[in-house]
C-alpha cells in the first residue's frame, strides 16, 4: 500500500501570556503519530508578514509534511478534530486578552497556491477570502469562530523551500518549569557558534547579548538556527550535555523562511532630495526620488549604523536601499548602501592656524591675526572624508535588532550565494 501524503499547517494558538504554536504544534503530532501509522517527513516554521495586525510573538506558523496509510485519511481528521476541540477548552481558561486567540489547522491532501505563501509573507491578506479559497482548493479547515488564524495555517502548508531556508531547533520546557527563569549560561551561548560553526545568530556580538532563549513566559528554552538540519541537532546535545544548561523536556527540528529575505521584493536606488528629520526617539526619515516618485525612507533608533547613515544624508546624495513598506506608505529600512555622495562644507579656510572669519556683508573673510583677506569659500570634502563610511558599503542592523526574515549581509544577499 502507498503511502498517501499530506500537508497540515497551524496557527495563532498562543496568547501573549500563555502557550506557543510550536509548543502547540508538537502536541499535536505527537498525538497523531500515536493514534496512527504516520511518519513526519519534515516540520517547518513560516515568519509571516512582519506588519500583520494580529501578529503573534513570533509571528510565525507551523507546519508538516507527512505520510500516512493511503486509506487513513478520515482517521487523521478525526484525530485532527479531537484536538483541536481540546485545544479550545484550553483556550477558554486563558487571560483576557483584548486580541483574541484565533486557532486554525488546516489539511490538504493536494498541492495548494504557492500565492498563499507569498501574499502572507508580503501584505496584509484578508482571512474570510482565503478561508472561502481554501475551501474550495479542497482543504479541510478546523477553527474556532474566527477567521484570523488560516492566513498563517494556509502559508504553512504552501510555503516551498528554497536555498535560502534555513534550519531552527526547538526545545520546549518541563511544564512545571514554565514561568521559572530559564537556565541556559552565556558562556555556553558564547561556545556554541564556535564550537558549531554551521549555527547563527546564538547572540548578539555587539551587545554581548543572547538570542537563543525568549524572555517570555512561554514553553520554549531555546532555538538554534542553523544551516543544516545536523547542524542544530548537534548543537543542541551538546548544549544538553552541559551542567549549566537546563535540561529540555522534548524537541523537534524545523526547516524555516528565516533569513530568506522573503518578505523583500527587490532593492531600490534613488537619489535624496531632503535633509533628514529626527523624532522623538532618535527615529529619522527622509525623501528619495526613485523611478518617478517620492518615497519616504525611515530608520529606527535601532537600526544602528542603518540610522546614522540615514541621519548623515543630504540633498544630492544616491542610495540603494532594501525595505518594508509600511501600511502608511513608507518604507522602514533593514539595509542600506551609500552610491555616491554630494560634497560636504566642513568649514571655513585656514590662517596663521585660526579660522578666517567674515567681515561682514560682501566683504569676505579676514585672518584675525595677520589681516588677510579673501573671498568667502568653504572647505569641502566628500562623504566618506567626513563619516568614515565607505561607499558602496551595505550598512544593516545589529542581529538582535533585526527581523526574523531579515538575511544577513554576512550570509550574502539573496540570489548570491
Amino acid at each position: 500500500m502507498n503511502p498517501l501524503k499530506c500537508r497540515i499547517g497551524l496557527d495563532d494558538t498562543d496568547h501573549i501570556e500563555v502557550g506557543c504554536t510550536t509548543s502547540s504544534f508538537d502536541h499535536l503530532l505527537t498525538e497523531i503519530c500515536e493514534r496512527m501509522e504516520c511518519h513526519i517527513v519534515e516540520r517547518r516554521l513560516v515568519r509571516l508578514w512582519p506588519f500583520a495586525h494580529r501578529r503573534t510573538r513570533g509571528n510565525g506558523a507551523l507546519g508538516a509534511i507527512l505520510e500516512i496509510p493511503e486509506d487513513s485519511a478520515e482517521h487523521l481528521e478525526q484525530i485532527c478534530n479531537d484536538w483541536f476541540s481540546n485545544l479550545l477548552d484550553e483556550i477558554r481558561d486563558y487571560p483576557f486578552s483584548e486580541i483574541r486567540t484565533s486557532p486554525c489547522l488546516v489539511i490538504s491532501f493536494m498541492p495548494v497556491p504557492k500565492d498563499w505563501y507569498w501574499d502572507a509573507v508580503r501584505k496584509n491578506v484578508d482571512s474570510d477570502t482565503l478561508l472561502d479559497e481554501a475551501i474550495q482548493n479542497g482543504v479541510i479547515v478546523i477553527r474556532s469562530d474566527s477567521t484570523f488564524g488560516v492566513v498563517g495555517a494556509c502559508a504553512a502548508i504552501s510555503w516551498t523551500n528554497n536555498h535560502n531556508s534555513s534550519w531552527e531547533l526547538i526545545s520546549w520546557r518541563d511544564k512545571s518549569r514554565v514561568g521559572t527563569p530559564r537556565k541556559v549560561s552565556s558562556e555556553s551561548v558564547s561556545e556554541l557558534e564556535t564550537q558549531f560553526p554551521e549555527t547563527f545568530l546564538n547572540r548578539d556580538p555587539t551587545k554581548g547579548k543572547s538570542m537563543i532563549a525568549p524572555r517570555t513566559p512561554c514553553p520554549v528554552l531555546y532555538g538554534i538556527r542553523g544551516s543544516s538540519y545536523t547542524g542544530v541537532e548537534k548543537a543542541h546535545h551538546w548544549l544538553q550535555s552541559r551542567a549549566d544548561v537546563e535540561e529540555c523536556h522534548s524537541f523537534a527540528i524545523h526547516r524555516t523562511n528565516q533569513l530568506s529575505d522573503d518578505h523583500i521584493a527587490c532593492s531600490l536606488s534613488g537619489a535624496v532630495v531632503s535633509l533628514p528629520k529626527e523624532t522623538r526617539g532618535g527615529h529619522a526619515y527622509i525623501s528619495v526620488f526613485s523611478s518617478g516618485q517620492a518615497v519616504k525612507l525611515v530608520a529606527f533608533s535601532e537600526g544602528g549604523p542603518v540610522n546614522r547613515l540615514l541621519r548623515s544624508l543630504i540633498p544630492g546624495d544616491r542610495i540603494t536601499w532594501a525595505g518594508l513598506v509600511s501600511p502608511d506608505g513608507s518604507t522602514h529600512l533593514e539595509r542600506i548602501k551609500l552610491d555616491f555622495a554630494t560634497a560636504r562644507i566642513v568649514g571655513r579656510p585656514i590662517c596663521c592656524s585660526r579660522t578666517m572669519r567674515s567681515s561682514g556683508h560682501g566683504q569676505g573673510i579676514r585672518c584675525l591675526s595677520c589681516g588677510r583677506i579673501e573671498r568667502k569659500s568653504w572647505y569641502c570634502t566628500d562623504y566618506e572624508g567626513t563619516i568614515g563610511t565607505p561607499v558602496g558599503e551595505w550598512l544593516e542592523p545589529s542581529p538582535s535588532n533585526r527581523r526574523h526574515l531579515s538575511r544577513p549581509l554576512s550570509h550574502g544577499l539573496p540570489g548570491t550565494n
